[in-house]
C-alpha cells in the first residue's frame, strides 16, 4: 500500500499553510499527549464528551499501541509540531471503522480536520472500509460541519444530547468537486506570496553587470515594483541602486519572495536560511543542481512550507498595478495584459513574450516554471481561474506531475476562456517498446492528445502556431461551426485560401443563392460569389467593407476569411483594402480574419476604429488552422459535459480477487491464461464468443462438436504463457469444417510448438462483421487510456485508432466510435448494414471500468472485436497484469 499511510506527503490547508500528514505510531506518545493537554476545557469536553485528564493519556496510549489490524492514526504535523490527529478503528462488521478528529487550539478552521479526514477516507477505502461512524455532541457545531462539507454522504441519527453520523466513503462527482474546490482555494492562497509579494529579496545579485541575479533586481527595480525591495550580498552595500544586507536574517522584513540566483552547490543552504527566517516563497533560478542538491532543497522548502518556482527558470512577472514584479532577467518588461503564461522552457518562454509584445497582447502573470519542482501548469490555471483580469492562458508543458487533476482543473477553466498549448514531445523517439497492440497504438502523442481533447484544451504543434491561434481567439468571437467563406481580389489566392481551410479540416460551402446576389449587387462587374467569392482587383474599399460585412452577419457561414494582394488597380485609384477591414462597423458576431501574402510578419493584429483588432497571417495555412482551433473550441464549449453511466451488473470485488490471485501466483505480473481472462472480463460484462479450453485431440474435437454453428465450422487456437500475436505464429486453423479437420489441425499445432503449448482453444466461426481493436493501456502518469479502431491483423499497419482517458463519459464513447477512418462501416456504408452501436459503447464503457477498478491492469487487447447488426462480439482477448497498489490522484497533496 502506498500514499500517507506509508509515505508522509504534504499538503496545502486552507489559508495555503503546508504541513505534512503521515501515520501516527509509538513515537507520538508524547506529542499526542501535549496536543489534549493543551486543550482549552471546553474543546477537550466537546472531543471526549469530558473534561478528564484521563481522556488524554487513554487517547495517547491508543495512538502508541502501533500497527494493528483495523487501526489506523494519521497526525497532520507543522514545523515538527502536532497540529492535528485522526483515528479509524474498523467495527466488527468489517465495512464500517468508528472515527476521531482533534485539531490543536489555535489551528481551528484552517482545514485541518478535513485535510487528514480526507486522508483517512482515503486509507479506509484501500483497506475497505465504505463508512465511517462517528458520534459528537449535538452543540458541536464545528464538527459536525466538517462532516457536512466534505461532500460525501452524510447521515445523522439524534439520541439526546449526542449525534451519530455515519459517513459513506463512496466517491462520486459531488466529493471530488467538494476536494476541488477546497485544494483551489488553498492553492490560491500558498501562491499570494509568491505572485503578490509585498516583499523581496534577491539573493545572489553579484556586482558584475552581467549576473544574472543582477539583471533579475535591476528588473524588479526599474520595472515599477510598488513594494519592498531588498538586495542580499555578503559585502556590498548596494547593488544597482538597491540596498544590500549581508544576511536573510539580517533584513529588516521578512520576504514574502526569495529569489534565489547563487551557484547550484550553495542553493541548498541559502533555502533553508530563507526557510528559518520565515520567507514564504522561492524563486530559483539557479541551475545545475544534482540529485542531492534538489531533494535538500524541496525538502527545506516542504517542512518551512515555502512555494517553489524553479529551479532552473527564467523567473516570474506580474503585471498588475498593485505587483508590478518582473522578476526576470528577461531583455524587456512584459507589457500588461491579460494573457497567463506559464512555461517550462525558458526559451520558449522569451519568444512567447516577444511574440505576445509583437501582437500588442499584454501578460497578465508569466511563471517560468523550470525543472518544476512544486509549483506547476495546474497551480497557474487556478491562479489565472480567480486573478480577475486573465483571460487568455498559454501553456509549454513538457511533463505532467497528475495529468487527471490537470485535467480536471483544465476542464473548469477551458469553460471560462481559451486555455492553448505547445504539444511538446510528440515525436516517435517517445514510444517504448510494446508487446500488445493496445500498448503499440497508445503512442505518448495519442495520450497527450487525449489527455487535451477532453479537457477542452488548444493544443498546437508549434509557438507560431500558438501565437497565430492566440491573435485570432484574443480579438474576434469564436465561429458558431467550421463553414467558411473566402474572399479574396485574386482568384489564385482565393483558391489557396480554400485549399487551406479544406486541410484544416474546416467546410468551404457554396453559398446560398439569395446571399450570391446580395453580394454580386455590391460587388464591381466581373466578381463571383460561388465561394470563394472573387471580388476581382476592381474592387472598391467600400464594395470590400459591405461585403465582408454581409458575410460576416449573415447566417451562412461560420467565419469569413480575406485574402488580399496588393495590385496596381488599388494602388492608382488610391483604395486601401485592408482598411475596408479594420473599418467595418460592428461588433460582428462571425470571426473575420485575413491574409496578407505580402505582410512581412507571420501574424499581426491590425488595430479597428472601434477599439478592436483584425488577425492578418502571411500564410493562408496558418489562418485557416487558427480558424479551426477556434471552430473546434466552438464545439467544445456547446457540448454539455459527458456523463460516465453508472453500470449496475459489474462485478468489482471478484474482479479485485482474481487479480490477487494471479498475482500471488505470479510475484512480476504476467498475462493470464485464457481462463482466467475470460473470469475476469465476465466480472465487467465483456461479450465474449463461445469456447472451450481443451488439453488433447480427442477433447478439441468434443468441444467443436458442442460449439459449431449451423454450418459446422470452427476455429482452433494454440495457447502457452508468452504467446502474444496468433497469426504471426501461425498459431491458429481457421474454418475446420469437421472431426478429421479438426484432429488434423491439432497435430500440425502439437508438431509445430510441442511442449511449449499448454492447450488449445475451440470456438465457432464467427458470422462476418467489422472487425474493431478495443483495449487499455495503463499509463503509470496519465492513468487508463482506452483505445478503439479498425481491429484484426492490420491493425497496427494502419493504425486507424482513437484514444480517450478514462474514466469514459458518453461524450468520450461518442468521440472514440466516430473518431476513426473505419468510423463510417459502422454507420450503414455503402449500404452495409448498421453496426450494433448501444453494443459498442457497452463495450468501451464496460472496457473503461474494467481500467478504473484495476490498476493492476496494466495492458488489455480485444482483437478482433466482431461488430455487426445483431451484437458485438470479443474474439479474441488478452490481458496483463503487474503488481501496482492503487493511488487517488485526486487526493490532496503537494508534488
Amino acid at each position: 500500500m502506498t500514499g500517507v499511510q506509508e509515505v508522509p506527503v504534504h499538503a496545502l490547508l486552507a489559508d495555503g499553510t503546508t504541513v505534512r500528514i503521515r501515520r501516527a505510531g509509538p513515537a507520538d506518545r508524547g506529542e499526542v499527549q501535549r496536543l489534549y493537554e493543551e486543550m482549552a476545557p471546553q474543546n477537550l469536553r466537546l472531543r471526549f464528551f469530558s473534561v478528564s485528564p484521563v481522556s488524554a493519556r487513554q487517547a495517547a496510549d491508543r495512538v502508541a499501541g502501533g500497527e494493528r489490524p483495523g487501526y489506523r492514526a494519521l497526525a497532520a504535523e507543522y514545523e515538527g509540531r502536532l497540529v492535528g490527529l485522526a483515528e479509524y478503528e474498523v467495527l466488527p462488521d468489517g465495512s464500517t471503522a468508528e472515527i476521531s478528529v482533534a485539531v490543536a487550539d489555535g489551528w481551528h478552521h484552517r482545514g485541518v480536520a478535513t485535510l487528514l479526514l480526507e486522508h483517512l477516507a482515503d486509507a479506509a477505502r484501500t483497506a475497505g472500509v465504505t463508512a465511517f461512524s462517528a458520534d459528537a455532541l449535538a452543540e458541536n457545531h464545528d464538527v459536525l460541519k466538517v462532516f457536512h462539507d466534505l461532500g460525501l454522504r452524510v447521515t445523522r441519527r439524534f439520541d439526546g444530547p449526542e449525534v451519530h453520523c455515519t459517513v459513506e466513503l463512496a466517491e462520486d462527482e459531488t466529493y471530488l468537486s467538494a476536494v476541488e474546490s477546497r485544494g483551489r482555494l488553498a492553492d490560491i492562497a500558498s501562491l499570494r506570496p509568491l505572485l503578490r509579494p509585498g516583499t523581496v529579496a534577491v539573493i545572489g545579485a553579484g556586482r558584475r553587470p552581467g549576473s544574472v541575479g543582477r539583471a533579475i533586481l535591476r528588473n524588479i527595480h526599474n520595472g515599477s515594483y510598488t513594494g519592498r525591495l531588498y538586495a542580499v550580498h555578503p559585502e556590498a552595500a548596494a547593488i544597482a541602486g538597491v540596498h544590500a544586507w549581508r544576511s536573510v536574517a539580517d533584513l529588516p522584513h521578512v520576504p514574502d519572495l526569495a529569489v534565489i540566483a547563487v551557484p547550484a552547490g550553495a542553493v541548498p543552504e541559502v533555502a533553508e536560511e530563507c526557510g528559518r527566517a520565515g520567507v514564504h516563497a522561492l524563486l530559483v533560478v539557479s541551475a545545475g543542481l544534482d540529485a542531492q542538491q534538489s531533494r535538500v532543497l524541496l525538502d527545506a522548502c516542504r517542512r518551512h512550507g515555502m512555494r517553489l518556482v524553479g529551479p532552473n527558470c527564467l523567473g516570474l512577472a506580474n503585471t498588475e498595478d498593485d505587483a508590478h514584479l518582473d522578476a526576470t532577467f528577461a531583455a524587456r518588461h512584459p507589457g500588461p495584459g491579460t494573457a497567463g503564461v506559464a512555461v517550462q522552457s525558458g526559451g520558449v518562454g522569451i519568444a512567447l513574450l516577444d511574440g505576445l509584445a509583437r501582437l500588442g497582447i499584454g501578460v497578465s502573470t508569466f511563471v517560468s516554471l523550470g525543472d518544476k519542482y512544486d509549483v506547476s501548469g495546474n497551480d497557474m490555471l487556478q491562479w489565472w481561474e480567480r486573478d480577475g483580469r486573465t483571460d487568455l492562458a498559454l501553456l509549454h508543458l513538457e511533463s505532467f506531475g497528475n495529468p487527471r487533476a490537470f485535467s480536471r482543473t483544465a476542464r473548469r477553466v477551458a469553460r471560462t476562456m481559451p486555455v492553448l498549448t505547445v504539444d511538446a514531445g510528440r515525436s516517435e523517439a517517445g514510444r517504448r517498446a510494446a508487446a500488445s497492440h493496445t500498448a503499440a497504438a497508445a503512442t505518448p502523442t495519442m495520450t497527450r492528445q487525449a489527455l487535451f481533447t477532453q479537457a477542452g484544451i488548444t493544443a498546437t504543434r508549434t509557438i507560431g502556431e500558438l501565437l497565430d491561434t492566440a491573435a485570432l481567439l484574443h480579438a474576434q468571437p469564436l465561429p458558431p461551426g467550421g463553414k467558411v467563406a473566402v474572399v479574396s481580389n485574386a482568384g489564385g489566392a482565393g483558391v489557396l485560401a480554400a485549399d487551406a481551410c479544406v486541410d484544416a479540416r474546416l467546410v468551404v460551402p457554396p453559398l446560398p443563392a439569395g446571399l450570391a446576389d446580395e453580394l454580386l449587387a455590391l460587388l464591381p462587374g466581373g466578381a463571383t460569389a460561388a465561394n470563394p467569392v472573387d471580388v476581382t482587383p476592381a474592387v472598391t474599399e467600400e464594395q470590400l467593407r459591405a461585403s465582408v460585412s454581409l458575410l460576416a452577419r449573415h447566417g451562412a457561414v461560420d467565419a469569413v476569411l480575406v485574402s488580399l494582394v496588393p495590385t496596381a488597380v488599388a494602388a492608382a485609384t488610391g483604395e486601401d483594402l485592408v482598411r475596408a477591414l479594420t473599418s467595418t462597423p460592428g461588433p460582428l458576431t462571425r470571426p473575420v480574419a485575413a491574409v496578407l501574402p505580402a505582410q512581412a510578419a507571420r501574424v499581426e493584429l491590425l488595430s479597428t476604429a472601434g477599439g478592436g483588432a483584425v488577425p492578418a497571417y502571411s500564410d493562408a495555412e496558418d489562418a485557416a488552422r487558427a480558424l479551426a482551433h477556434a471552430a473546434a473550441r466552438a464545439g467544445w464549449l456547446a457540448r454539455l459535459p459527458g456523463a460516465v453511466p453508472e453500470l449496475t451488473d459489474v462485478e468489482t470485488g471478484r474482479a479485485k480477487s482474481l487479480t490477487a490471485a494471479f498475482l500471488d501466483g505470479n510475484r512480476e505480473g504476467g498475462w493470464p491464461d485464457p481462463q482466467a481472462t475470460a473470469a475476469l472480463l465476465g466480472c465487467y460484462g465483456i461479450p465474449q464468443i463461445p469456447w472451450e479450453w481443451t488439453w488433447d485431440e480427442d477433447e478439441a474435437v468434443a468441444a467443436a462438436g458442442r460449439l459449431a454453428g449451423p454450418d459446422g465450422r470452427v476455429v482452433m487456437k494454440a495457447y502457452w504463457p508468452g504467446l502474444l500475436h496468433k497469426s504471426e505464429q501461425h498459431a491458429l486453423h481457421l474454418d475446420l469444417q469437421n472431426a478429421s479437420q479438426v484432429r488434423a489441425a491439432h497435430r500440425d499445432l502439437v508438431t509445430r510448438f510441442g511442449d511449449r503449448m499448454t492447450g488449445v482453444v475451440v470456438q465457432p466461426l464467427a458470422e462476418r462483421g467489422t472487425e474493431l481493436f478495443a483495449g487499455v493501456v495503463q499509463d503509470e502518469v496519465f492513468g487508463p487510456l482506452v483505445v478503439f479502431g479498425l481491429g484484426g491483423t492490420a491493425t497496427e499497419l494502419l493504425a486507424d485508432h482513437a484514444a480517450r482517458l478514462a474514466p469514459l463519459t458518453d461524450l468520450d464513447v461518442h468521440d472514440l466510435l466516430t473518431s476513426p477512418h473505419c468510423s463510417p462501416l459502422l454507420f450503414g456504408y455503402a449500404g452495409s448494414p448498421t453496426a450494433d452501436l448501444g453494443g459498442l459503447e457497452q463495450l468501451l464503457h464496460r472496457l473503461s471500468r474494467m481500467a478504473s477498478d484495476l490498476p493492476e491492469l496494466v495492458e488489455a487487447d480485444l482483437n478482433p472485436v466482431l461488430a455487426g447488426p445483431h451484437g458485438v462480439t470479443t474474439l479474441d482477448a488478452r490481458v496483463r497484469l503487474v503488481p501496482r497498489h492503487p493511488h487517488d490522484p485526486y487526493l490532496r497533496r503537494l508534488r
